[in-house]
């Protein structure tokens, strides 16, 4: 079951307090691209995700798109917010996120992934051992992949809920 808790659960990924990731010595920060920084389907460029990424930059911290969305949907995202970004990911398999790892020779304590999901973006990042953020999703559309995976993360929910460890809205860090 901890396989899906998040060791940190915000708003959205404007609320993160990025600060305190620096001071954790996260270097590399991870973003899922549908339903976290823009709705699924949308391929609208938001210049408030374009500002944050920019003045994450400047702080310090790279900058990665990770998504299990195609290339041709990453690539125009990419482009506009000058960032890196890793297309079909296949999360929460984990082979492209240890290449990633090894890649920008990054250690498991430098790096955290900021995603929507529990069944995949917190659980590829606990299974090998980063920060995991979870946020809440920008949009009420999913793509029929994620409805099915949306139906399964409510009962893990409930089962965290249960167990007193996660509560949906209550947000922490």
């Amino acid at each position: 079951m901890e396989e899906y808790l998040p060791d940190i659960y915000q708003k959205s990924i404007y609320t993160i307090d990025y600060s305190k990731l620096l001071n954790r010595g996260i270097k590399c920060i991870l973003f899922d691209l549908d339903n976290t920084i823009v709705p699924p389907y949308s391929s609208e460029l938001s210049q408030k995700a374009k500002d944050l990424f920019v003045s994450l930059k400047q702080k310090g911290f790279k900058i990665i798109i990770f998504t299990n969305s195609p290339k041709i949907r990453l690539k125009g995202f990419m482009n506009y917010f000058g960032v890196d970004g890793v297309s079909s990911a296949c999360k929460p398999f984990t082979r492209k996120l240890r290449k990633l790892l090894n890649d920008y020779g990054y250690s498991v304590n430098e790096v955290a992934i900021v995603g929507d999901q529990l069944m995949t973006d917190i659980k590829v990042g606990n299974k090998v051992g980063i920060t995991t953020i979870l946020v809440n999703p920008v949009s009420e559309k999913d793509f029929i992949l994620t409805k099915i995976h949306r139906f399964s993360e409510r009962r893990k929910m409930k089962k965290l809920r249960d167990h007193d460890l996660f509560w949906q809205g209550r947000f922490y860090d």
